[in-house]
C-alpha cells in the first residue's frame, strides 16, 4: 500500500469500543473510508447499531452514518490494511493473539492505548511484535480528549513508527480540518510519554481536590516532566521526545483536567474516597493506577530518581496520609532545575 493509494478510500478497522476508538472511527468514517468498528460486547454492538451513538462512552456524539459496528472479529478486519488497536492494557495481548491468524501480511498495525502490561513491563508496540509476525507497527498518542475530538476541537497527535511509509499513510487517513497527525521515529519514547503521564494526573488531581492552585500545579506538571525524561533517558529513548506533543502536551492536557480518567481518581482519593471505590465511580479504565507500580518497580531498578513516583505509590498502596507525603516531598534535596541543554 503506499500514499497515492490511501488517497482513495480503504479498508480500515478499529478494534474497541472505548471513546478514543469511537472518535477514531468516526473520523476515517468521516474522510471516506470503508471503517468498521468491532466492539467485544454484542449488546453494545447491537445498540450502537441501532441508537447510532455510543452512550456508554461518548453519549450524545451521532456516529458517522457509514461506519459499521460489529462484535464479529472476523468481518471487523476482513480485507483491512490498516487495524487500529484500541483496547486497554490488561486485555490488549488476547485480543490481538485472537486477531493475528485473521491478519495478512504487511498489515499496518497501530496501537492506541497508552499503558504498561501487567508484570512484563512491555509496551503496546512490544506486543503487538509478539504476538504478530510480518505486520508493520506504529503508535498513536498526543493530547487528545476523545470528546474533544468528535465535537469538532482543534487537536494533533503523533503517529510513531520505524516505518516512515506508515507514518504517511496514518497522516493522510486521519487527517481532517479539526485533526492534524505528526510523525515520530522514536516509537519507545513516544509510547512510554504516553503510560507515563497517566501516573501523574492522579496526583494532579489529588492538588486540585486539597484546594491546591495554579502555582501548584504548574509544580506538578514541570517536576513531572523532569522524572519522565531521566527514566526515558536511562531506558533507551530521547529524551528530547518528551517535549513534543506526546510528551508534555499530553502531560498537561491529562493534568489539567477532569475529562481525564486518572486526574479524577487521583482527586477522589485526595478527597478521601478508598482507591478502589474511586475506580469503581469513574466506571473506565484509569491505565495510570495500574502503572503507577511497574514505574516505581522499575524506576528503583534502573536507580532512577522520580520523588513523584515515590509519593504517588506511598498514597495508594503503602497507605501513608496525604500531608504526610507532601511534607516530605517538599522537605527533599533541592535539584537541579534543567538537566538537559543544548549547549555543548
Amino acid at each position: 500500500m503506499t500514499q497515492t493509494e490511501t488517497s482513495a478510500p480503504v479498508s480500515i478497522a478499529v478494534l474497541g469500543g472505548g471513546s478514543f476508538g469511537t472518535a477514531i472511527a468516526n473520523i476515517v468514517a468521516g474522510n471516506g473510508h470503508d471503517t468498521r468498528q468491532w466492539m467485544r460486547d454484542p449488546e453494545k454492538a447491537a445498540s450502537c447499531r441501532q441508537l447510532r451513538e455510543n452512550t456508554y462512552y461518548l453519549p450524545g456524539v451521532p456516529l458517522h452514518p457509514e461506519l459499521t459496528i460489529t462484535s464479529d472479529l472476523q468481518a471487523a478486519v476482513k480485507d483491512c490494511r490498516i487495524v487500529f488497536v484500541a483496547i486497554p492494557s490488561k486485555s490488549f495481548r488476547q485480543v490481538v493473539k485472537t486477531v493475528a491468524p485473521m491478519l495478512a501480511p504487511g498489515t499496518m498495525l497501530i496501537s492506541t492505548t497508552k499503558g504498561i502490561e501487567h508484570d512484563s513491563f512491555h509496551l503496546m508496540s512490544d506486543i503487538l511484535l509478539e504476538e504478530t509476525s510480518g505486520m508493520r507497527v506504529g503508535v498513536l498518542s498526543g493530547p487528545n480528549f476523545a470528546k474533544e475530538i468528535v465535537e469538532g476541537h482543534y487537536t494533533a497527535t503523533v503517529i510513531a513508527s520505524e516505518h516512515e511509509e506508515l507514518c504517511k499513510t496514518i497522516q493522510n487517513v486521519l487527517h481532517s480540518e479539526t485533526f492534524r497527525v505528526y510523525s515520530s521515529n522514536d516509537v519507545f519514547g513516544v509510547e512510554l510519554a504516553g503510560a507515563l503521564k497517566n501516573i501523574y494526573a492522579i496526583v494532579t488531581g489529588m492538588a486540585k481536590a486539597l484546594g491546591r492552585g495554579g502555582n501548584t500545579t504548574s509544580l506538578l506538571i514541570t517536576r513531572a516532566l523532569a522524572e519522565m525524561m531521566r527514566l526515558a533517558e536511562a531506558m533507551g529513548a530521547d529524551p528530547m521526545t518528551f517535549i513534543g506533543l506526546a510528551g508534555v502536551g499530553d502531560l498537561i492536557l491529562t493534568c489539567s483536567s477532569d475529562l481525564s480518567r486518572n486526574y479524577r481518581v487521583g482527586y477522589l482519593v485526595g478527597k478521601g474516597m478508598p482507591l478502589e471505590q474511586a475506580v469503581a465511580e469513574i466506571g473506565q479504565v484509569a491505565e495510570g493506577v495500574n502503572t503507577v507500580r511497574l514505574i516505581k518497580r522499575k524506576a528503583d531498578e534502573l536507580g532512577v530518581y522520580m520523588p513523584l513516583v515515590s509519593a504517588i505509590h506511598a498514597i495508594l498502596f503503602e497507605e501513608r496520609p496525604i500531608p504526610e507525603v507532601i511534607r516530605d516531598l517538599m522537605s527533599g534535596a533541592q535539584t537541579f532545575d534543567v538537566a538537559y541543554s543544548a549547549k555543548p
